[in-house]
């Protein structure tokens, strides 16, 4: 069973509508030093529901609604989720055999269940993180050249 939705339908537009005013509707709920929240849930016969919500999830229910809100669709995967090698390509947009050779020189830590190929998605992750910041590393480098040999604007 795969880990992620190999399509997630975007938001209609009434649904971005909803959530932009929900997101700042409960973005005034995070000032605050509680570590909980209640909120209400109201069923079909007007039974008001309370619930406690932690207010980390809360903030990460703003993080969602804001995404919706600019017509994304959401994805949600626990840090410790292992991914199949499809997923975790199509995490870094990257093709299987390319995220395969990456696995096989070790570049990403993986392991097997049977004979497919598990991947951590925060080793993912951490990969991701390692090659952003060698790309902008590089982007910088040749940034300062081009300046230094005034091939720039200015």
């Amino acid at each position: 069973m795969s880990a992620l939705s190999p399509t997630l339908p975007l938001p209609t537009v009434e649904e971005a509508a909803s959530a932009r005013v929900s997101s700042r509707a409960l973005s005034a709920c995070l000032q605050t030093r509680a570590e909980t929240q209640q909120i209400e849930f109201f069923d079909d016969k007007g039974t008001a529901h309370p619930v406690r919500v932690p207010v980390t999830a809360l903030r990460l229910l703003v993080d969602v609604l804001t995404e919706i809100g600019e017509g994304n669709a959401v994805s949600i995967i626990p840090i410790h989720a292992e991914l199949s090698t499809q997923d975790a390509a199509d995490i870094l947009n990257v093709s299987r055999p390319f995220l395969v050779q990456l696995l096989e020189h070790g570049e990403i830590p993986f392991h097997k269940v049977g004979t497919h190929r598990r991947v951590r998605y925060q080793d993912v992750m951490a990969y991701k993180e390692r090659i952003d910041a060698a790309r902008s590393e590089a982007l910088d480098a040749l940034a300062e050249q081009a300046q230094t040999l005034r091939m720039g604007y200015e």
